[in-house]
């Protein structure tokens, strides 16, 4: 039954960050390894480093077999508390990799950038 839950959530993650087409989806999260290395090293203060740990928390609440509210007992109940995490996360995630990506096609390069190749030309 819990997987049932967690397939149901996340297939309606897939389907809200799926709106912005595929290569918009695939954008998004090509962009969240990034997102997570800009925040940690602090080159990117968008996103707070709390912020961000209430995202992975939830990634691993809707992956773990122990719940809050377990499905086994309290079926709808069980159900509703994984699809309100999955919700959260996705709006969570569609907002962050949203103010990034913009601030990273905005965002000139340094030379301590791991995407700068000494001798290339950047173009945005």
């Amino acid at each position: 039954m819990a997987s049932t839950g967690r397939k149901a959530a996340a297939a309606a993650a897939a389907a809200a960050a799926m709106s912005d087409g595929p290569t918009g989806f695939m954008g998004r999260i090509s962009s969240i390894p990034r997102l997570v290395r800009d925040v940690l090293l602090g080159r990117y203060e968008g996103l707070s480093r709390g912020r961000l740990l209430l995202m992975v928390v939830a990634v691993f609440y809707i992956v773990s077999p122990i719940d809050l509210l377990p499905e086994l007992f309290l079926t709808i109940p069980g159900l509703a508390d994984d699809a309100a995490v999955a919700a959260w996360l996705v709006a969570a995630l569609i907002g962050a990799t949203t103010a990034y990506r913009a601030w990273e096609s905005g965002h000139v390069a340094h030379a301590d950038d791991p995407r700068v190749v000494p001798g290339e030309v950047i173009t945005h």
